[in-house]
């Protein structure tokens, strides 16, 4: 029997998520441009994710371990250029400068340390900068400045032009968080809100933190909290990728996914990595928590089915009724199918697409019903769902019609699918191409465009033949047509990004 009819999966390379970059691309690499380039879209796609599971001899055993990679691909006068650099975080300094893994990180243990003693470890747990701070996750603007993220406490300035690493960031020392979400949002004033944990008079609690936007000086010095929550269990805080925005509300949803505090502790003795801290208790339902933004206390919170999720996609209110809509799963299977012998073996496992069977729902209940009113999710389109995008300046927090994702569906046809969901009619559209695997497509509004899908979409795309290929993709997004792509041939495989952020070029 052939290999390729063994396999579960037979449209899924997995080998997209498993490449190493080797060579970093410093300097600008012009690519080759197929179709037409909108003459209005002139700026940067920056994106950020996994960069290398090797050092030396060694490899991460989890793919949010591997080192940061950040990619930018410059659109200027209908050329476009590509790069790539490693976010030098002191992680990545101290493993590379040992040649072998010596930083424990969110799936991986590292080497003993015979130079670190128990009491070393002891006193790690007080000194945040012991920790893991590989920012890989995603790329968030502070004004003029980008910075990478992961959950915790470290972010890193980069380069918008060069992807040169020009500065760390400690929360703890900013605004005393110990960690925080990976997706922050940005308010149309150029605020920048995010949630975190924190110790507020002596208890731990959820707390939004503002970084109030200022032509002149330092965002992080002005970084206060403006509301708190206590958590659901004190021992054991939610675990939080994103959170949700509205006109009157920060949403808070607390999943049974939660943060051992003592097994935490625990682990820092132990060098064992954070993932083994998180318990999933499948009898517990999911808490939907509103925030004041006017008093910054709890308002109210309701209940809704056992579920796990890392992605809102929006939140808002409406004719007096709270709308969240998320990319939603039945447990927290998707972060085990993410270590790399299970991407390794996925072809093997029966069960594998359904840890990844992640849909988009909606949650909506009328904001006077009563406190822990329990709220039936409604599936939004019957499609894999993960990384989603909306025409964010205009909409985040406000009612909307269109979402843009890339398919979860590893048993699909085509599981490297980027799809656009109507929300209104249940609608679908898509876009795929054989062997090709796009990423989070990012939304870029038209000038003057009065529509809310009047745009393109920017995808960077992979091919599981071409190892050491990278492209661009520009989709028209009212039809899911393809405008144009630019392909670029690289010295060195990378494996495929998670999030991006679009930063237009200044006139």
């Amino acid at each position: 029997m052939a290999e390729s009819s063994e396999k579960l999966y037979p449209n899924c390379n997995s080998s997209v998520w498993l490449r190493s970059c080797d060579v970093e691309v410093t300097e600008p690499l012009h690519g080759k441009i197929t179709g037409k380039m909108p003459t209005w879209l002139r700026g940067s796609l920056l994106r950020n994710g996994p960069g290398s599971l090797k050092v030396g001899s060694m490899r991460f055993e989890h793919l949010f371990d591997s080192s940061a990679l950040v990619h930018r691909f410059s659109i200027l006068d209908g050329a476009v250029t590509y790069q790539c650099r490693f976010v030098r975080t002191n992680t990545f300094k101290t493993n590379r400068a040992a040649n072998r893994i010596v930083v424990t990180e969110f799936g991986t243990k590292a080497v003993p340390d015979p130079c670190h003693t128990i009491f070393d470890r002891v006193a790690s747990i007080f000194k945040p900068a012991e920790l893991s701070d590989n920012t890989m996750i995603s790329l968030y603007p502070f004004g003029d400045e980008i910075y990478s993220f992961t959950e915790g406490p470290f972010i890193h300035r980069i380069d918008p032009k060069t992807l040169d690493t020009l500065e760390r960031k400690d929360m703890m020392k900013c605004v005393a968080v110990v960690n925080h979400t990976s997706h922050p949002h940005v308010m149309p004033n150029g605020d920048v809100i995010n949630v975190g944990m924190s110790i507020v008079k002596g208890r731990l609690r959820h707390v939004v933190v503002k970084f109030p936007y200022t032509e002149k000086g330092d965002m992080f010095e002005r970084a206060h909290i403006i509301g708190s929550m206590k958590p659901r269990w004190a021992m054991h805080p939610a675990y939080m990728h994103t959170f949700g925005v509205t006109e009157n509300y920060f949403v808070i949803l607390e999943q049974p996914l939660t943060v051992s505090i003592c097994g935490v502790l625990r682990n820092q003795l132990a060098n064992k990595p954070m993932i083994s801290s998180l318990q999933w208790f499948p009898e517990h339902e999911t808490n939907i928590v509103l925030i004041s933004k006017k008093t910054g206390k709890e308002f109210k919170r309701f209940r809704t089915e056992t579920m796990f999720f890392l992605h809102i996609i929006n939140a808002f209110e409406q004719d007096g009724r709270l709308i969240v809509d998320l990319c939603s799963y039945k447990d927290a299977k998707a972060l085990d199918a993410m270590y790399v012998k299970a991407i390794e073996t996925m072809q093997s496992n029966a069960e594998y697409a359904e840890w990844f069977r992640g849909r988009p729902k909606r949650l909506e209940v009328s904001l006077a019903a009563p406190a822990l009113s329990k709220v039936t999710p409604r599936l939004l389109a019957n499609l894999g769902c993960e990384t989603p995008r909306i025409h964010y300046d205009l909409y985040n927090g406000r009612p909307y019609r269109y979402f843009y994702a890339i398919s979860s569906d590893v048993d699909a046809e085509n599981p490297g699918a980027i799809i656009k969901v109507d929300t209104s009619s249940g609608e679908t559209w898509s876009w795929c191409e054989t062997d090709c695997y796009p990423s989070e497509p990012v939304f870029i509004p038209e000038p003057d465009s009065r529509q809310e899908d009047g745009g393109v979409l920017l995808s960077a795309l992979l091919w599981g033949s071409r190892e050491c290929s990278m492209g661009l993709l520009v989709l028209d997004a009212r039809t899911m047509k393809e405008i144009a792509r630019v392909d670029f041939e690289t010295p060195s495989p990378a494996p495929k990004c998670l999030h991006g952020w679009f930063l237009p070029e200044k006139a």
